[in-house]
């Protein structure tokens, strides 16, 4: 059974998906649920995620306070920003170049996540090779800050947490 469903809840929530999508209980929907959950949980089989090793789970409430407080001061901030423009000259929007020492699958997915979720951030690329990340800034006003930001405020914590 496990070699055919092996993501049991992942295969029930794309089957009842499917049914919510298509507002219909019938025979051919419930086959057609059924097979794309079959479909999707051996395509997630095959992927072969990484396993997570969570270190110190202590660490995380207090991470994701500073995440929804960021979100909250960054949304005021960019209203501010749409909202009162000041001189064009006075604000520009660019790119910077972050090294990061986190190679954590898991803990740069999570840094990807909080980086683009918080308005006015925009985490564009990452260079595996070298381990850097291109972050689009709104209000770019110091490169240098930008990157103690992302690495002391975010990378520091996540690699306690997943490293």
């Amino acid at each position: 059974m496990k070699r055919w469903f092996p993501y049991p809840l992942i295969g029930l929530g794309l089957a009842l998906l499917w049914l919510l999508l298509t507002e219909s209980v019938s025979t051919a929907a419930f086959l057609l649920a059924t097979a794309l959950a079959l479909a999707g949980c051996g395509t997630l089989l095959r992927l072969r995620f990484p396993k997570a090793r969570l270190r110190r789970l202590g660490s995380v409430p207090g991470l994701l306070r500073d995440v929804v407080v960021e979100v909250f001061r960054s949304n005021n901030a960019v209203a501010r920003i749409i909202l009162r423009p000041s001189r064009e000259d006075a604000r520009r929007s660019g790119f910077v170049r972050v090294p990061l020492d986190m190679r954590s699958p898991h803990g740069l997915a999570a840094l990807a996540c909080i980086l683009t979720a918080t308005p006015g951030t925009v985490w564009v690329d990452y260079d595996s090779t070298d381990g850097t990340m291109l972050l689009h800034v709104l209000d770019l006003i110091d490169e240098d800050a930008w990157v103690r930001i992302v690495k002391d405020r975010w990378e520091r914590r996540l690699m306690e947490i997943f490293e």
